[in-house]
């Protein structure tokens, strides 16, 4: 499991990241609103935690950003505003859940370890994804395009599968070896590079717009617009 945590506090961020790894779970840090929100755009991550009261760019105004980008990363709310109105405030702008400070860390592990569990079961029950006029459909194994089928070779297929189902998230290279091939080495050939190529030729020849990504020195996105 991977979070993102973003809090300005750094004593706090500290001991949050360093109980967080000692259970097993891989910790990102930011402290201030700007470059929480870039991580949270570029990464992928299971769930985030955020403190609603941050430096450059406030938890809440992250957190729908996020969800305007069609990013539903499960996210847990930080905060020292208790109120019902507040909690409630922060659950509409697409908070998954809302922890008031002081509290137990063990509250908070478990609390994170069930959004994380919530978003794995969600991508598995999913039978079609879409990112703008893109359609796979998992359970016939047919993609679309404005409409148009688009044949695939079992591989290809994979490979779109993958980046649809982690759709406006950097994929990396390493990530697509493991869950695309099987592999957990690098074989030091140009094979994703040579399936990227046909892949792309297939969804985006005359079609508008290009919704496969290169990230430079990060590897690949699928997304829509902007």
């Amino acid at each position: 499991m991977k979070i993102l945590i973003i809090e300005d506090d750094l004593e706090t961020a500290a001991y949050l990241s360093k109980a967080f790894r000692e259970a097993g779970i891989t910790v990102d840090q930011a402290s201030d609103g700007d470059s929480g929100f870039f991580l949270a755009s570029e990464n992928m991550y299971d769930a985030l935690v955020v403190d609603r009261m941050l430096p450059k760019r406030d938890g809440l105004s992250i957190i729908s950003e996020l969800r305007a980008r069609g990013d539903d990363t499960p996210v847990l709310i930080l905060s020292a505003l208790g109120q019902v109105d507040d909690r409630v405030t922060g659950l509409r702008a697409g908070g998954d859940d809302y922890l008031t400070k002081p509290y137990a860390f063990s509250e908070l592990l478990a609390r994170i370890e069930i959004l994380g569990r919530r978003k794995g079961s969600r991508a598995e029950q999913e039978t079609t994804y879409r990112v703008g006029d893109l359609e796979l459909d998992r359970l016939s194994h047919e993609v679309r395009r404005a409409g148009q089928q688009i044949p695939l070779q079992p591989r290809e297929y994979r490979l779109l599968e993958y980046l649809m189902k982690n759709a406006g998230q950097v994929v990396t290279r390493t990530m697509l070896l493991e869950h695309v091939w099987d592999y957990h080495f690098d074989p030091q050939t140009n094979v994703i590079d040579v399936h990227i190529s046909r892949l792309r030729s297939k969804i985006e020849k005359d079609f508008g717009e290009p919704l496969l990504r290169t990230v430079r020195g990060a590897g690949y996105m699928m997304k829509a617009g902007g």
